[in-house]
């Protein structure tokens, strides 16, 4: 055996056993929610169940109002992704293929926001959607946080790396620059596309504090607050919350699979340096 293919056994091997310590808790939450309350605490613990039961799926969805927090959860999390990866690509090519004065110096500002914290302009922009009486509704989850430096930064390295010709090309046969945007760039685009997508579908998903602040309304509320309000202040039913984090992991899960293989491939095209 050379040490060419020692160095991939062993490289593969590591890859492995990292992948299965970074899931670990996964399975282990997913196992346990088919697990009974009392083998929860059971000593010595147990990885696979010895009883299994889909009571706690049916407690936790006849508890409260979980379908209804899913469903408002799953609106705000494909609607936000929908138009954060239109706005965000729609930015990233204006500041790839246009050219117009101050386009360097909008594109350094921009990623200069990075560092601003979220929660330097959370008053600023919870002023602003009271202004507009945005409070309290969906679509105060999803307005403010359309348009993202990382996304637009995504966006426009990738579209650097689109040759100009294409677009040169579209113009001289009579195109109109929306027609060469969504039928050129945009089917040229995918792997940025997902890539944002997954970014923005995980982000939205599992945001707590921002929903936190801009809903009052218990029946507008988002899985994330389901979940923390179904811990109580004096006992918590382990076995329903395990079953209810488990519903909430599969979206994302789902997601993930269905663009991962475009995922990788906008990753490293985005940071190719434009």
């Amino acid at each position: 055996m050379n040490k060419q293919r020692m160095y991939r056994i062993v490289h593969y091997a590591i890859l492995i056993l990292l992948s299965l310590a970074t899931l670990l808790p996964v399975l282990w939450v997913v196992l346990s929610s088919f697990k009974p309350q009392s083998e929860l605490f059971r000593v010595p613990l147990t990885f696979i169940p010895q009883d299994w039961t889909l009571e706690n799926y049916v407690s936790s969805l006849a508890a409260g109002n979980f379908p209804v927090y899913f469903s408002n959860t799953v609106f705000v999390a494909v609607v936000s992704t929908a138009i954060t990866v239109l706005i965000n690509l729609m930015a990233g090519y204006a500041l790839a293929k246009y050219i117009f004065k101050g386009r360097d110096i909008i594109f350094t500002v921009m990623i200069a926001t990075l560092m601003i914290p979220l929660q330097v302009i959370m008053i600023p922009i919870f002023l602003q959607l009271k202004s507009l009486g945005m409070l309290n509704s969906l679509w105060g989850i999803i307005i403010p946080p359309a348009a993202t430096p990382t996304g637009v930064f995504l966006a426009r390295q990738y579209l650097v790396t689109l040759p100009n010709s294409l677009i040169e090309a579209a113009r001289i046969d009579g195109a109109r620059e929306h027609t060469i945007f969504f039928r050129l760039i945009l089917p040229m685009s995918k792997p940025i596309v997902a890539t944002i997508a997954i970014f923005s579908f995980m982000w939205r998903w599992n945001d707590y504090l921002w929903p936190l602040i801009v809903i009052t309304d218990n029946r507008k509320q988002t899985i994330q607050q389901a979940l923390a309000n179904f811990v109580g202040q004096l006992q918590i039913n382990w076995s329903d919350l395990l079953a209810m984090t488990t519903i909430a992991i599969i979206p994302v899960i789902i997601v993930f699979l269905a663009f991962q293989r475009f995922f990788f491939s906008g990753i490293a095209a985005g940071s190719v340096k434009g």
